[in-house]
């Protein structure tokens, strides 16, 4: 199970929700620049500006900011489409956020546990699947193949790169995978995805667990995610812990 967790939440979830921006950032600059600002108290993850095409949705992220000032930031500042993630700790009821920004005429769209772990206890686990770090260009694009995405660029494949991407491989083929950012003194963990009919064999376990001592290794001090439900009963089972939960809403139309 998820291992106790007793830091203090108003120091925690403020490190939390910077890693969370800048990792999402990361993420998301592989095909065009996106980045994290404070603005007035609240970070925005966003696309750099463009000289054509359509902006990307935005995102606004509170914590214990007033919905209604959260709501006026965001519009004042905003450049066009955009949501809002309110975070409200593990331990608090997060009714009065529903209740504020329904009363301002937004529209719930999902909740997702924001988890941490420690790096502290990391448990061994066995898997079917042979689990590698992609460092390979031959490996990648195999990869990519799969995910129907694009490859990663050759500098995400050195050593010392701030992006770890690792694959989950039963006869050489790529059945899972998971990617670990670098954000100071922390990780931000993306793209975790077994295939479903190589799943309840561990090798989500597997694909997380290497990631995690790689990512201690790597002199990281913590590891932040953000799990959907279906994961988070399996993040515990690997030593994160449940530090808030995230609101996404987004604004009806006026």
């Amino acid at each position: 199970m998820g291992q106790k967790y007793a830091e203090n939440p108003d120091t925690a979830i403020p490190r939390a929700i910077e890693v969370f921006a800048r990792g999402f950032c990361f993420t998301r600059s592989i095909t065009h620049p996106y980045i994290p600002e404070q603005i007035d108290g609240l970070w925005v993850v966003r696309d750099a500006p463009r000289r054509h095409g359509t902006y990307r949705n935005e995102e606004w992220i509170a914590w214990r900011t007033p919905p209604a000032d959260v709501d006026r930031i965001a519009r004042q500042h905003t450049r066009g489409r955009f949501a809002v993630c309110v975070l409200c700790a593990a331990d608090e009821s997060d009714a009065p956020l529903r209740q504020g920004y329904r009363e301002l005429n937004y529209r719930l769209g999902r909740t997702e546990p924001l988890m941490i772990h420690t790096l502290q206890k990391i448990p061994r686990c066995q898997s079917p699947a042979r689990i590698e770090r992609v460092r390979t260009p031959e490996l990648a694009e195999r990869l990519a193949k799969v995910q129907r995405m694009r490859p990663l660029k050759p500098e995400f494949l050195a050593a010392d790169s701030p992006l770890r991407e690792y694959a989950a491989l039963i006869d050489d083929h790529p059945i899972g995978w998971v990617r670990s950012v670098s954000i100071g003194n922390a990780t931000w963990c993306s793209s975790m995805y077994v295939k479903p009919p190589h799943r309840r064999q561990g090798i989500a376990r597997a694909l997380l667990c290497q990631m995690l001592r790689d990512d201690r290794a790597a002199g990281a001090q913590s590891a932040v995610l953000l799990a959907s439900h279906v994961g988070a009963k399996l993040y515990p089972v690997v030593g994160y812990h449940h530090l808030a939960t995230l609101l996404l809403y987004t604004p009806k139309r006026r």
